[in-house]
């Protein structure tokens, strides 16, 4: 039975966190749209996006996680019950940076990434697509920035409900468009795999304009101010506090993205049919991810709220909800990946040498999930309290000096093969929640301590 405060938190916390899963699952939802209808254009156009998504995503995950810091900075005013009008000006400063921000991630992409995709050994015309791909998807950076800050600034007030229906319209949109631009309709012409990034365009711009038309038309968020553009001070004084916080979450999203990339490159040494099977368990292991993930988006609100009400008792229980439903949760799907590999390998493939690696790499999935569930909770918890830095060095010691260099060890010292490579996985998620789990109890002491001396001072 859970104690009567958990019970008073668990609504509470679900119906920020709900909506917020939903939201991560439209969100995937793209790329897999995108690379469903890209194979029907042929193998030269799937190659095309899958290399300029490869590109994209991890300087997408940056960004993401540089702004991401918008939500604890908004869930700290939103306890503290600050001026709705200053809010709103701190999100005008933001909404600058994210036009900064978008602006050098478009150049990075111009740049860097038609750097890189030269250097993949496609053959020159596939690379010309994917170059061309990624370009046009790099006229969505500015906007993809505008909607972060936009998005995170409702999560921070805990009205989640509109996240989840923006990102289902966004994924909906991207659907037609990617039809229409990649096939041709009507007078529009078939772009083929560049129609896909056109199509990313045409959904982010649609979920930015949705976002301005919430802030001007909803009550709660209107008293913001948001669109009467006099800034209360320096900008710069607003960046400054979401760099601080953001640009550690972006590396602790750079470094799991990185080690997950480095893997699947290292897999690629064992053959197709290994490839392909890492590919089915990584997969589903990914999709299960979106609910911890959302338990600790969902964290971060509810604590940050707590700690700027000034009642960091109930910051430490929200908290400790999030990492045991997140564990909870953990429990249930590596149960499934355990009991039913081989069910699960046949959602994705036919072919029977991929269902039985993939049916085997599904149990180490299973292993892996109890520790990814938890280091995304406690992850989120630690940012509710403003704690990004410790957790950056946490996750990068974790993932780069413990994981990738075991990964490598057993696969090729050893000659475990892809067994080792997983157990590195395995191993690197594993410190890095212990590591977090362990920061945020520390914390979570800390202030009982603080807040039993300040009763025994009144």
């Amino acid at each position: 039975m859970l104690a009567p405060a958990y019970r008073r938190e668990l609504l509470p916390f679900l119906r920020t966190a709900l909506p917020i899963i939903g939201a991560q699952l439209a969100f995937m939802g793209m790329g897999v749209v995108d690379t469903i209808l890209a194979g029907r254009l042929g193998g030269q156009a799937l190659a095309a996006v899958a290399v300029g998504s490869h590109v994209w995503g991890p300087i997408f995950i940056f960004f993401l996680g540089v702004l991401m810091a918008v939500s604890p900075i908004v869930a700290h005013r939103i306890g503290a019950r600050a001026d709705p009008a200053a809010t709103g000006a701190m999100l005008r400063g933001q909404l600058l940076l994210a036009v900064v921000l978008g602006a050098g991630w478009m150049a990075i992409l111009w740049t860097l990434g038609s750097y890189v995709i030269a250097q993949t050994g496609l053959k020159p015309e596939t690379a010309i697509i994917a170059r061309d791909y990624l370009r046009a998807e790099s006229f969505g950076c500015i906007a993809f920035a505008a909607v972060f800050v936009l998005r995170y600034g409702v999560e921070g007030t805990g009205r989640t409900a509109a996240v989840l229906w923006i990102s289902v319209l966004g994924f909906v949109v991207n659907a037609v468009f990617d039809v229409v631009f990649m096939f041709g309709w009507g007078p529009i012409p078939a772009m083929g795999a560049v129609g896909c990034g056109w199509a990313t365009v045409a959904a982010v711009m649609v979920m930015l304009a949705s976002w301005v038309l919430l802030y001007a038309r909803s009550r709660p968020l209107a008293e913001l101010r948001l669109f009467r553009w006099q800034l209360q001070g320096a900008p710069w004084a607003h960046w400054l506090d979401t760099l601080r916080l953001g640009l550690p979450i972006g590396c602790i999203l750079i470094a799991e993205a990185g080690l997950f990339a480095a893997a699947t490159l290292f897999m690629a040494g064992f053959g197709d049919a290994v490839v392909a099977a890492h590919q089915v368990a990584i997969s589903f292991a990914a999709l299960a991810f979106m609910v911890p993930l959302g338990f600790g988006f969902a964290a971060t609100v509810r604590v940050g709220q707590a700690m700027g009400a000034g009642m960091p008792e109930d910051a430490v229980l929200r908290g400790r909800m999030a990492i045991a439903l997140g564990f909870s949760f953990s429990l249930l799907s590596a149960t499934m990946m355990a009991l039913f590999p081989q069910v699960i390998a046949g959602w994705y493939t036919r072919d029977a040498a991929v269902v039985e690696v993939a049916a085997h790499l599904l149990a180490y999935a299973a292993a892996f999930q109890l520790f990814d569930c938890l280091q995304a909770t406690a992850n989120g918890a630690l940012r509710g309290l403003k704690d990004t830095r410790g957790p950056m060095l946490i996750t990068v010691t974790a993932y780069w000096l413990v994981g990738m260099p075991l990964a490598w060890t057993a696969a090729y010292r050893l000659e475990a093969g892809p067994d080792g490579l997983w157990w590195g996985l395995i191993a690197g998620l594993a410190v890095a929640a212990i590591g977090l789990v362990t920061r945020f109890q520390r914390a979570a002491r800390s202030l009982k301590t603080t807040s039993d001396g300040a009763r025994r001072a009144q």
